[in-house]
């Protein structure tokens, strides 16, 4: 069974060639792409996120097989849920599932196969079509992460690592970072997480966003993510950009903050 789009015509362009358009415009020049081991990008309307997201994806040489975790916004389904077979469509076209990827994760803590979680998901669907201009055969394995615990997410990011290393791919963790707070308490706050991202400390990034109580949507597959690239040996980490909805809307007082970053 393959996954439709669900938020195609809101989120990002539903037709084929004005999405690829879009999308080339948002990469740009892809000519310092290098190999990376994960990558942080966000997830909401290309309008407000989709410049942070292209220019992470253009510094991000994209393999053959990405592994693609995103949190759950809608609260259903199994807190990992790995959707189980089939592919993902977008109006760029289908991306397929490495089916050896997929079962090797099945094996994963906590992984369930499910797809009620990613129906209406769209923290995944929205990276589908920067990898495919990336890498337009690329296949993908899917998981969709509920709120865990940080001795979960470490477990997961572990064992996440021991697939991978029979079948590399390229982590992509899927976040937003501080939502609807001024734009100067989004720099400071999402400064915190970053700092610890950047560090390559999985526990870090969990504890200071639990702590210091940051809206980062998706500090869960981000910890996930971490503790896999490390245990890959991932040696540094570098911020590619930050923006803020504020820089579209022209609203400084209740903003969502947006990050790329990639590890190698």
């Amino acid at each position: 069974m393959d996954r439709e789009p669900a938020v195609a015509g809101r989120f990002y362009p539903g037709g084929r060639a004005e999405l690829a358009r879009e999308v080339a415009a948002l990469l740009g020049d892809a000519s310092e792409a290098a190999p990376a081991v994960a990558v942080l990008a966000p997830h909401a309307g290309y309008l407000y996120s989709g410049g942070v997201a292209g220019a992470t994806y253009a510094r991000t040489a994209v393999p053959e097989r990405a592994v693609v975790l995103c949190p759950n916004h809608t609260g259903l389904g199994e807190p990992v849920a790995l959707w189980p077979d089939g592919g993902w469509r977008t109006p760029l076209g289908r991306v397929p599932l490495d089916p050896e990827l997929t079962a090797a994760l099945r094996g994963c803590p906590g992984v369930r196969p499910d797809r009620a979680a990613h129906l209406a998901e769209h923290a995944l669907e929205v990276q589908l079509p920067f990898l495919q201009a990336r890498r337009p055969e690329v296949a993908i394995a899917a998981l969709c992460l509920g709120p865990l615990t940080v001795e979960a997410c470490l477990a997961l990011g572990e064992a996440l690592a021991g697939a991978l290393r029979a079948r590399p791919a390229l982590l992509v963790a899927s976040s937003d970072m501080s939502h609807y707070v001024s734009a100067e308490e989004a720099r400071r706050k999402d400064a915190l997480a970053l700092d610890r991202f950047l560090a390559l400390d999985a526990r870090g990034l969990f504890e200071v966003v639990e702590r210091e109580e940051i809206s980062m949507c998706g500090y869960v597959p981000a910890t996930v993510a971490l503790a896999a690239a490390r245990a890959l040996g991932a040696a540094r980490a570098e911020l590619v950009r930050y923006a803020d909805s504020g820089d579209v809307t022209g609203d400084r007082a209740h903003v969502v903050g947006y990050a790329g970053a990639v590890v190698r």
